[in-house]
């Protein structure tokens, strides 16, 4: 199954802008249903959206008697996709048929004292995978849209390689010119033929529109979000910070479809259907060991969604899988939390069935042991695009 190489797709999907340029083609109008343009708690600290969870987790802990009990959720991922997970290995549990909804994509070891070799070894791995230029490089280890970028052609890819970490792996991946971005968060519970799924986001990619008169800079810093998060994209796009965008012409300020790099998160539930359930269903249960977590995933248009075909998969996460919808700014800090507790309180229903039927889970130091050296690998990798 092999997504559309259109070149006007394709163009649109690497640059920021250009004249003919439109946003969000292929998703629902992005409305508001409130005045906000972020939600008061949508950029708190993780540690303090996630301290009742913490408690929530020690109390769980205690009634099913174990603190990694969870882990045993999703059996085929390392630590259940809790921490320090491979993109790779997880793509890798797919089967078959779940293989064909992935993006083509292969992994490379980074090699610093060599780059050229690096680089030569890639060009083999993607030729082997049906990969070429434009493609995705991503870190294999990481979350929220770390080290993502646009590679354009080979001299680009040479620069990753130079400012990523030595001996980490980077995974290539085809560039699906879709727009359209979803995460769906699929629940199943063990013994069960059928699943759910539990939340559907949408993933706005933020733009500015030119008036012909003000800079790019002046843009974001008067845009109502986009001001807000100036942070992010002033960084990011230091070298259009001084040209004046034509009347209405869009300018993309984020391509990574994470929240936390400025991506603008709406609730899409209304978009889950039978048919897209079904085919989720088809596609988890021909994934080993998987049960609970959240698929990244470029789509056509919203028809095609709701129908759950002309979809790509482009990452799967496991237990540390967040329902994202609740980062939509019209949320309140009241469902972020009904959500969240639904979602723990069923990832340790699942976890015990799984530790029930002798699956043995990791421990705590094998999940202090990954976390550490997350974080410590994520601080090299390059900015995000």
């Amino acid at each position: 199954m092999q997504g559309s190489r259109d070149d006007q797709l394709i163009e649109q999907a690497i640059k920021p802008t250009f004249a003919a340029k439109r946003s969000h083609v292929g998703m629902p109008p992005l409305v508001k249903k409130s005045s906000r343009s972020i939600a008061y708690f949508e950029f708190w600290p993780t540690f303090i959206v996630y301290l009742p969870i913490f408690f929530l987790w020690l109390y769980k802990a205690l009634r099913f008697r174990g603190l990694t009990v969870p882990l045993s959720a999703n059996p085929g991922f390392h630590l259940g996709g809790l921490v320090g997970e491979s993109k790779a290995e997880n793509f890798l549990q797919a089967g078959l048929y779940a293989s064909q909804f992935i993006a083509p994509w292969c992994r490379i070891i980074n090699n610093r004292s060599d780059i050229q070799a690096t680089t030569k070894l890639a060009a083999k791995e993607m030729k082997e995978a049906g990969l070429s230029y434009p493609i995705i490089a991503k870190p294999d280890m990481g979350c929220r849209g770390e080290g993502v970028r646009i590679i354009r052609a080979s001299a680009q890819l040479e620069e990753y390689f130079q400012d990523f970490p030595n001996r980490e792996t980077v995974i290539l991946q085809e560039l699906i010119p879709w727009e359209p971005e979803a995460g769906i968060f699929y629940i199943r519970h063990p013994g069960e033929s059928r699943g759910q799924i539990f939340s559907l986001t949408l993933k706005y990619q933020p733009y500015v529109y030119g008036n012909g008169v003000d800079t790019l800079r002046t843009l974001i810093e008067a845009d109502p979000r986009a001001g807000k998060l100036t942070h992010l994209y002033l960084k990011r796009h230091k070298n259009y910070l001084d040209d004046v965008l034509e009347q209405g012409q869009p300018f993309r300020l984020a391509f990574a479809g994470s929240h936390s790099r400025g991506a603008i998160f709406k609730d899409g539930r209304r978009l889950i259907t039978e048919e897209l359930t079904t085919a989720f269903d088809q596609i988890c249960k021909d994934i080993d060991g998987f049960y609970f977590g959240r698929f990244d995933v470029r789509f056509a248009n919203e028809h095609s969604l709701k129908e759950g075909k002309e979809l790509r998969i482009v990452e799967i996460n496991g237990i540390s899988s967040e329902a994202a919808h609740i980062w939509d700014a019209d949320s309140s800090l009241t469902e972020v939390y009904r959500t969240l507790f639904s979602q723990y309180n069923t990832l340790f229903e699942i976890g015990a069935v799984n530790r029930s039927k002798g699956h043995k889970a990791g421990s705590v130091a094998q999940i202090i042991k990954g976390l550490v050296r997350e974080l410590w690998v994520g601080r090299q990798y390059p900015d995000t695009e």
